[in-house]
């Protein structure tokens, strides 16, 4: 079990992350779409379903980076099986040629690393007295 500062640094780092990722789908979802290979017909569609990813991952950001509570331990908590979801649906995407391999290797990465540091941080969670 990780031990010292490694938990809450994990908890900081995956709620950066997750800031920077959900404002870029937000703020420029064309040019995620276009960097995951999908052309100019489907941009529309596409464009619409990063900007619910977008406002869902900067929101998870925001409860991480709040002070201790419930609401962020439910988020700790959560946070590995929200990830390890996305590292398998990115991973299937490019295994099936959903989307280019290239493409599909960067995301399921970036989720793989989600998906550790969330688990990381829901290691020192569960330390944490229940706040009263």
């Amino acid at each position: 079990m990780p031990t010292g500062r490694a938990p809450g640094l994990a908890r900081v780092t995956l709620a950066a992350i997750r800031l920077v990722n959900g404002s870029a789908a937000l703020v420029a979802p064309s040019l995620l779409a276009r960097n995951l290979g999908v052309g100019s017909g489907d941009n529309q569609t596409v464009q619409y379903v990063f900007r619910m990813f977008g406002i869902r991952t900067v929101v998870m950001g925001l409860q991480l980076l709040l002070p201790d509570g419930e609401l962020r331990r439910a988020s700790v908590r959560t946070a590995p099986v929200i990830h390890a979801s996305d590292t398998a649906s990115a991973a299937l995407a490019g295994l099936t040629r959903q989307i280019p391999a290239r493409p599909a290797l960067i995301a399921t990465s970036i989720s793989a690393l989600n998906t550790a540091l969330a688990l990381t941080a829901n290691a020192g969670g569960s330390r944490q007295e229940p706040a009263t």
